[in-house]
């Protein structure tokens, strides 16, 4: 569809855009500004980069002369959103979700300006208005407007009863706290539209239903296709786990490198969505050498997410790294003196245990610069580089007690 608005040209020439509520009615309200959100659950201590594309687009709204809300789910966490899972989320206490929600809320910070300006983002915490509901007059102003019908033949409940999957009553009243976050952002900021990954279809759709039927007012949703890369994963996940977007979690340096990583058919793609590059500069370079385009990519998107002091030091270290040195950006390891090779490898962080470190031994990951290791005992001495596989470099260093 050919959009007349900034944003959903840019959001859709760039790959954004999946469904849309009521497309030519958003593309008219963004004729002027307009304040638009999405929520964030704190059900760990970082993000991952499975949500970046969320976070790009608040970042394309705020650009496009908007203003964006970042909720965080400080109420909705205690219930756990079901969608995309086989299980009940683990319960958090109060402790645990406010300080995950701290750590969290330090990576917006790159991605968005905050402040009291027309267009500055918010940042907004749904226990302020859930905990506080009391549950007879809820259910009897809200309740009532829902189909339990209806809500079963949303995927993300449909789905788990498909798979004969326990679905709690707790989970089931999610997306009713969901549409309820829609319509008290309405209340509170005018807030006229929820996006979302697609998974969130139906709990976004109940929100604009909520604010028509109790307010009277329009409101829309727009959700993301579900990303994966060209080999059919899901972004966020690698073989070594999650790729955090805190620095705390994921070091600068392994950040930029899963970037670089990036399958050549995805390269394109990524630049698009996880990048600030206009589209000619896409093109531009896209035209040149593909490695070199990974390097861009990476460069580009470590910026965002962690400066790009940060990003160029993380390029300078992959350089000398590949070209035989060590870099200073290299995760390191504290030792007092030399450390068997399963000792490094765990304390890199490459393996989680010993044993997975003597599966990496065995199978021949494992090497001591740059020299396989086949010797599950082999010494590690201060200032050695330890890989494991290809792409995970890391250094042990003097410093350890």
């Amino acid at each position: 569809m050919t959009y007349a608005s900034d944003l959903l040209t840019t959001l859709e020439t760039r790959g954004f855009i999946h469904q849309v509520t009521d497309p030519a009615g958003l593309d008219e309200a963004l004729k002027g500004r307009i304040t638009g959100y999405i929520g964030f659950d704190c059900t760990g201590p970082s993000l991952h980069i499975g949500h970046l594309v969320s976070i790009m687009m608040l970042r394309h709204l705020q650009r496009a002369g908007h203003r964006p809300i970042v909720v965080m789910g400080g109420g909705t966490t205690k219930v756990g959103d079901p969608s995309g899972k086989d299980d009940a989320r683990q319960l958090l206490d109060d402790e645990r979700i406010a300080a995950n929600m701290a750590s969290i809320r330090t990576a917006f910070e790159r991605f968005l300006v905050f402040g009291d300006g027309p267009s500055d983002a918010l940042m907004v915490n749904n226990d302020d208005w859930l905990s506080g509901l009391a549950y007879v007059p809820f259910l009897r102003d809200v309740g009532r407007h829902f189909s339990v019908n209806r809500m079963l033949s949303f995927d993300s409940v449909r789905l788990r009863l498909e798979r004969e999957q326990p679905l709690s009553f707790l989970e089931f009243n999610y997306m009713i706290l969901q549409a309820y976050d829609f319509l008290e952002l309405n209340r509170r900021f005018g807030c006229v539209l929820q996006m979302g990954g697609s998974d969130q279809w139906g709990n976004i759709v109940n929100g604009t239903d909520l604010i028509r039927r109790i307010e009277g007012r329009e409101a829309f949703g727009l959700t993301t296709p579900l990303i994966t890369r060209a080999d059919g994963s899901k972004m966020g996940k690698t073989a070594a786990g999650a790729v955090w977007l805190n620095r705390e979690l994921l070091s600068d340096f392994d950040y930029w490198q899963f970037w670089r990583n990036t399958d050549d058919r995805d390269v394109e793609r990524f630049l698009k969505l996880f990048t600030d590059l206009n589209l000619d500069e896409v093109a531009e370079v896209m035209a040149g050498d593909i490695n070199a385009a990974k390097v861009r990519l990476a460069t580009e998107a470590t910026s965002l997410c962690r400066g790009r002091a940060e990003a160029e030091a993380a390029a300078a270290t992959a350089a000398a790294t590949f070209g035989g040195g060590a870099g200073e950006a290299l995760p390191k390891f504290e030792v007092a003196g030399p450390v068997t090779i399963l000792e490094a490898l765990v304390g890199l962080g490459f393996a989680a245990s010993k044993g997975e470190a003597r599966r990496l031994v065995a199978g021949g990951g494992a090497r001591i610069d740059g020299e396989a290791v086949s010797d599950e005992a082999a010494m590690v001495a201060p200032g050695a580089k330890v890989s494991a596989g290809k792409k995970r470099h890391g250094l042990v260093v003097s410093g350890g007690v």
